[in-house]
């Protein structure tokens, strides 16, 4: 998802193909045994619109606590000053949200209480982070070092030696719109807010965060503001607070500041559960969760850029979805009322319309037990609040972006076997979301254009229509919006006729082909119709309308249901390929995959979607688009195409080429480096392409993968040996371009036989993804 923000691309950080060249560093972690988080580098993708965060998590935490320079994602890598270090960020999206509580020190009196005013200047030599860990040194003498553990942030100031050193709290100020705020002195050691905002791309319903921070000593000295007006010895304020230190002797002060979306008592419970800790040791115990967390996927082979890219990739897949419930289990639902989650954690922030695509499937895959609760949260949002969400920040719906995008991710848990104990209660949810349209005055819009596409088989076109509730229309993005409820019918299908209920199976496998209703053979690519049925919209598949961030050149692809029917449409397999060729700009390609990579397809403008006949690999819809090939009879171009995308990530601030997306891009960079892609996403297919390592081992967990572990080998892969000669499964040979959920969790070893040539591996009749039916 992307908002709408224009920025250049800036091409600071790439490295160019003809650069990964391997040198012996790059293997020594290898050999000693080395620490997998020192290949990580959270700075990547900080600028140039990636909009990730380079402060400290675990794994999928509930606080983010991260300095914020201005952009509305929080940082941006080319600005200079601090405005805060705050609590929460969400790892690459496109609209304003989170930075609640920004905290900074300071030295002097405290005369300013606008953080853009005091906002404290700092050079990127004197800044670094790790997984768990950030420092900087500010130009005002001052050292902050920042940790976290699931709900608290924990922050160490090492100050000049002073007898006026601050810490601002800053309540009323934020990434997303403030409503209210109270900050209250509750003793010499503690400070607690309770803070209320909206927005994201549009406004949403108001939230509340609480928090309560303490100190590893006592102040001397405290006060709070309202507006621009700074009271001394005042415990209490609806602006901020400071509290002051004497460091002429002990310079250093520590704080622990806990969250909680319930209330004051869960932050206070919060606190008690994870604080009182050490700096140190907090700052270790997250080093260790982020190593266990990227051991369970041990890469061999591959330049250091590449390992890093990789994963620091990884790392970013786990940031998100984030713990949304207390240590008690309590949680606020998205009925406004407190619930408590028995048997699991619950969690939130869902950017679904990207992560379907790819990190729903890497987390099923490494984090089976995070993600059994991930769809058991989603499906709790039903039974609390009445729908299934669309993207969903926190406890309130945002309808940011368009379709059916929780149908396809509750259908992959489904298929990976994480729904078992509630699996018709998630049915119930899908199916109603499926067959029906929230009403009027719940928030969330659901599948807004339902009733017109299960009547006439199409989402309509009304590029006027005025907005019923917050954030996107369905209407304004009619046919792509056809091709994703296509796509969740037959996902739900499958689903349906796994749960023996045959009548809806044969109903959603109907609707699963309403992608051909918006088909217009006069042009040849699928186009938008308005609400009397006629097609609508330029003629020129570039410039048409009713597409959600893309043209019909790159939704064409996206019937991953029904490659075959799609590829008839098109006019067979002959015209597919050739197509494809000048989407991808094949020849160019061939000559030079680097330089075609970000001067053919990569325009300029991180949200530049529309205008384009081109592959754009710096957004969701066609993330599936470069395994399309496995399915016409070249599966050796998707090797080409995929290869070439990749080294678009690259290991400095600006190596990725659009918003990472809670996790998108970077589980699409994992998947496509190991070689096993989910190209029907919502089931349970992998496509095979060449992996760029040597050999990757995965540790699986036994409950969901009896297997243990897979092991993923391409010996001697390369930027020349690149082309697949033969694949075997557990010492068979394997002529299919895809293996299913199914082999893999029985599987132990996926064996690659590299080439310099194409062979003719997966053109065999049958060896292409199954048609969903």
């Amino acid at each position: 998802m992307r908002g709408t923000r224009r920025t250049r691309l800036c091409l600071a950080g790439v490295m160019t193909a003809s650069a990964l060249i391997a040198t012996p560093s790059a293997y020594a972690a290898e050999r000693t045994g080395g620490h997998l988080t020192d290949l990580v580098n959270p700075f990547i993708g900080s600028q140039d619109e990636g909009n990730t965060f380079p402060g400290a998590a675990v794994p999928f935490g509930m606080v983010q606590l991260s300095p914020d320079t201005g952009h509305f994602a929080g940082y941006d890598y080319t600005q200079n000053r601090v405005r805060g270090f705050s609590l929460v960020h969400l790892s690459g999206v496109g609209c304003r949200i989170g930075g609640d509580l920004p905290v900074l020190p300071t030295t002097g009196d405290v005369t300013q209480t606008d953080y853009t005013t005091y906002a404290a200047s700092f050079a990127h030599q004197d800044e670094a982070a790790s997984p768990g860990y950030y420092r900087v040194g500010l130009s005002s003498g001052i050292r902050a070092e920042l940790t976290a553990t699931e709900r608290t942030g924990v922050q160490r100031y090492t100050f000049p030696a002073t007898d006026k050193a601050n810490v601002l709290l800053n309540a009323a100020q934020s990434l997303h719109k403030p409503v209210s705020a109270t900050v209250e002195i509750l003793d010499d050691h503690t400070v607690r807010t309770e803070i209320t905002g909206h927005g994201f791309c549009r406004d949403t319903r108001p939230y509340t965060v609480y928090t309560i921070t303490r100190f590893s000593r006592p102040f001397t000295a405290y006060g709070t503001w309202d507006g621009r007006s700074v009271t001394p010895g005042s415990r209490s304020g609806h602006g901020g607070a400071y509290v002051r230190f004497d460091t002429s002797k002990d310079r250093t002060v520590e704080a622990t500041t806990a969250l909680s979306y319930v209330d004051s008592r869960g932050a206070a419970g919060n606190l008690a559960a994870e604080g009182g800790r050490s700096f140190d040791t907090v700052r270790e115990r997250a080093r260790e969760e982020w190593e266990r967390r990227l051991a369970g996927v041990h890469v061999r082979g591959g330049t250091q850029t590449l390992r890093r890219t990789f994963y620091s990739s990884l790392y970013r897949s786990f940031l998100a979805p984030n713990i949304g419930g207390d240590t008690d289990g309590r949680y606020f639902g998205w009925d406004r009322r407190v619930h408590h989650a028995d048997g699991f954690t619950y969690y939130q922030n869902w950017s679904l319309w990207d992560t379907y695509r790819t990190q729903v499937q890497l987390l099923a895959l490494l984090a089976p037990r995070e993600a059994r609760d991930m769809a058991r949260s989603v499906v709790a949002i039903d039974e609390d609040g009445g729908w299934l969400p669309k993207w969903g920040y926190g406890p309130v719906e945002t309808n940011v972006m368009s379709g059916d995008p929780v149908t396809p991710f509750l259908t992959a848990a489904y298929q990976t076997g994480l729904l078992k104990g509630f699996a018709e209660r998630a049915y119930r949810a899908l199916r109603k979301n499926a067959d029906g349209v929230p009403p009027a005055e719940y928030p969330g819009i659901g599948r807004e254009a339902n009733a017109e596409y299960i009547a006439h088989g199409f989402a309509p076109f009304i590029e006027n229509r005025p907005l019923a509730k917050m954030g996107d229309s369905d209407y304004h993005h009619g046919a792509s919006v056809t091709l994703e409820y296509a796509l969740a019918d037959a996902m739900l299908a499958q689903m349906a006729r796994g749960l023996g209920h045959d009548a809806d199976a044969a109903r959603y496998a109907a609707r699963a082909q309403n992608y051909r209703n918006i088909f217009d053979p006069g042009t040849g690519f699928f186009r938008a119709r308005d609400a009397s049925g006629a097609f609508t919209g330029s003629a020129d598949p570039a410039r048409g309308t009713g597409f959600h961030e893309g043209t019909a050149w790159q939704y064409q692809w996206l019937v991953p249901q029904d490659v075959p029917g799609m590829v008839r449409l098109i006019g067979g397999e002959r015209t597919a390929n050739a197509r494809l060729d000048s989407f991808f700009a094949y020849d160019k390609l061939l000559a030079d995959p680097a330089r075609t990579a970000r001067e053919v397809w990569v325009h300029g403008d991180a949200y530049d979607y529309y205008n384009a006949a081109t592959y754009n690999p710096m957004n969701e819809p066609d993330l599936i688009a470069p395994y399309t090939y496995l399915a016409t009879g070249q599966p050796w171009k998707t090797t080409d195409v995929v290869h070439a995308a990749l080294t678009l990530f690259t290991d400095g601030p600006g190596g990725i080429t659009g918003n990472d997306d809670l996790g998108t891009m970077s589980a699409w960079n994992v998947l496509s480096s190991i070689g096993l892609f989910p190209i029907q996403p919502g089931y349970g297919t992998w496509g095979l392409s060449t992996p760029v390592f040597d050999r990757v081992d995965l540790t699986l967990d036994r409950r969901y993968w009896p297997s243990g572990g897979l092991t993923i080998a391409a010996p001697g892969t390369s930027a020349t040996d690149r082309y697949i000669q033969a694949v075997h499964t557990d010492g068979t040979p394997h002529g299919r371009t895809y293996v299913t959920n199914d082999a893999l969790r029985s599987l132990h070893s996926l064996a690659f036989t590299v080439g310099p040539r194409p062979s003719e591996w997966g053109t065999s009749p049958g060896a292409a993804q199954p048609v969903l039916k």
